[in-house]
């Protein structure tokens, strides 16, 4: 197995605009483990485990985003999974 981890820095209108609840419906889909949550000045971070395929597959949906979010920027950094996470949650 190929087991990844990818933390992305989103940018753009995607906050208040039900982006978080988008990402954590995708990551239930692709059978994703891991967070999202809104940053300070309109950036949304997400991390994303699992099997590398389920991950790339993920990471393309949140690029594209909910209606009536804008995703201007996404920003991966592929890092060394750990399996922290059991399950994807919104973190506040």
């Amino acid at each position: 197995m190929d087991r990844v981890r990818a933390r992305l820095i989103l940018r753009g209108s995607v906050q208040g605009v039900g982006y978080r609840f988008y990402v954590t419906k995708h990551a239930q889909r692709f059978e994703v483990t891991g967070m999202v949550r809104n940053l300070p000045g309109s950036e949304v971070e997400v991390v994303a485990e699992g099997e590398r395929r389920e991950v790339e597959e993920f990471i393309e949906k949140v690029k594209e985003g909910p209606p009536g979010a804008y995703v201007t920027e996404a920003r991966v950094f592929w890092e060394p999974w750990t399996g922290f996470y059991p399950d994807f949650r919104v973190e506040y």
